[in-house]
C-alpha cells in the first residue's frame, strides 16, 4: 500500500508545473545566490511558459537549444562529489551543470508542458569515439520507432539509431530501468533507479 501511495504521489507530482518559482522563491534566491541567479530563475520561466502553445516538435526544440546555452560544469567540480544529480532548480540557480543536471532538468521540463512521462527517459550511454560515461534523453515519439535523443553536446535533435557515436546502456524513469533491443522495444530490467527515487525525494521536498 505504502509503495503504491508514493507512485501515486510520484504521478501526482511529476504532472504538475515543477520546477515553478514564486515571488518567494524569487527573493530568497537573490537573498542567497544573486541577482544573477535570481534573474537566470525568472527569465526560464518566462521562457518555458512561452513554449506552452507551441507544437510538440517546436518545444523539443526549443527546450534544448535553451538550456544547452547553459555552461557546463563536471561534477567533482560544481558539488564536490562525484556523480552528483542536482534538481532543476539547483541546476538554475548554479547556472552550470554537468550532463546528468541537463537531461533532468529538460526531463522535468518536457513534463512541464504536458509531455508523456511514459515517453521520457533518461539515458546512461558510452561515448564510442570520445570514451566514457554520458547521459542523454530520449524521448520516444511513436512506439517502435528510434527515440529522439536531446544531448548537452549538440543543438540537433536526432534518433538514436543515426547516432553512431553513441552505445546506449539503460533507461530510466519513474516505471523502472530498461534496455533497449533491435527492434526498439523496452525490455524492463530493474524496478526503479536508486539514484532516480532519491532525486524525487529531493524534487518532492522543493515542491
Amino acid at each position: 500500500m505504502r509503495l503504491f501511495i508514493y507512485f501515486l504521489f510520484t504521478g501526482m507530482l511529476l504532472a504538475n508545473t515543477y520546477p515553478n518559482f514564486t515571488e518567494k522563491d524569487f527573493i530568497h534566491i537573490q537573498n542567497t545566490a544573486g541577482r544573477i541567479a535570481k534573474n537566470r530563475a525568472d527569465d526560464y520561466q518566462k521562457t518555458i511558459d512561452s513554449y506552452k502553445k507551441l507544437p510538440k516538435s517546436k518545444q523539443l526544440l526549443k527546450v534544448n537549444f535553451y538550456l544547452n546555452q547553459l555552461l557546463p560544469q563536471y561534477d567533482d567540480i560544481m558539488q564536490k562529489q562525484e556523480d552528483y544529480w542536482a534538481s532543476p532548480k539547483e541546476f538554475l540557480i548554479a547556472g552550470f551543470g554537468d550532463c546528468e543536471d541537463y537531461v533532468i532538468i529538460k526531463y522535468f521540463t518536457l513534463l512541464k508542458l504536458g509531455f508523456d512521462k511514459k515517453k521520457l527517459f533518461l539515458t546512461t550511454v558510452n561515448e564510442k569515439y570520445i570514451g566514457g560515461y554520458h547521459m542523454v534523453l530520449s524521448y520516444f515519439e511513436k512506439e517502435g520507432e528510434s527515440p529522439l535523443i536531446l544531448d548537452n553536446l549538440s543543438f540537433r535533435i536526432l534518433k538514436l539509431e543515426t547516432r553512431k557515436d553513441l552505445e546506449v546502456d539503460t533507461f530510466i524513469n519513474t516505471l523502472g530501468v530498461y534496455k533497449i533491443d533491435k527492434n526498439n522495444r523496452l525490455i524492463k530490467v530493474q524496478s526503479s533507479s536508486p539514484k532516480f527515487q532519491e532525486l524525487l525525494q529531493k524534487v518532492k521536498k522543493e515542491n
